[in-house]
């Protein structure tokens, strides 16, 4: 598997030669720095432990610090660990967006967006229980029932209700890189990708 780490700058459209129009999603990918390798004999599996983006030191532990010093690099803000990965860096080599191609199939691991604690209108599609009529007061986005009567004699597990919503880790597949700008480091990959601009995401193939 080959991974980078990147940056979710935005969106934009691009057309092709025939004139067909693509949503894209613009990443920062890289450069990130090999940090550590893990293997069978030392660690039990192996492993690419990679990082990105520069930290201040004055904002780092110790630790950190003496940690990405034998990589012979300043602190990351983020690293993130490879199982099994086709790259064959060494500790200290970077990792940039021409480990990707043109037309590649990746997929797109992120956190989407919070949305805080939502109704069942927003959080599940409901449509409310009807009309503002025979003596319904502010009933439009309630969820109605929500159990049988002394049957069950409670509610089923499951049941969509209001609740917290977004904040949680998807992974996007099936997307295509469309084009790359390698003295960028920017890579357009096509439709969406979770979280917001600025957000951290990694790209896999």
């Amino acid at each position: 598997m080959k991974s980078i780490i990147g940056k979710k700058i935005g969106m934009t459209s691009v057309f092709d030669a025939a004139g067909k129009q693509t949503a894209v999603t613009i990443i920062e990918a890289g450069p990130c720095v090999v940090t550590q390798k893990k293997t069978v004999e030392t660690d039990g599996y192996n492993a690419l432990q990679i990082a990105f983006g520069d930290k201040n030191e004055k904002h780092s532990i110790k630790a950190e610090i003496n940690h990405f010093a034998k990589a012979q690099t300043s602190p990351k803000k983020v690293v993130k660990e490879i199982r099994d990965s086709e790259l064959t860096q060494s500790v200290g080599e970077t990792i940039t967006v021409d480990i990707f191609a043109e037309g590649d199939s990746v997929e797109v691991v992120g956190t989407t967006k919070g949305k805080g604690f939502q109704g069942v209108v927003k959080r599940h599609g409901f449509h409310g229980v009807g009309g503002q009529s025979h003596g319904q007061h502010d009933r439009s986005r309630a969820p109605g029932s929500i159990g049988n009567s002394s049957d069950a004699s409670r509610v089923f597990k499951g049941m969509r209700m209001g609740g917290r919503m977004g904040q949680d880790r998807v992974k996007m597949k099936g997307l295509k890189v469309v084009k790359i700008f390698a003295e960028k480091n920017y890579i357009l990959i096509s439709g969406s990708v979770p979280g917001h601009n600025g957000a951290i995401v990694l790209i896999q193939k």
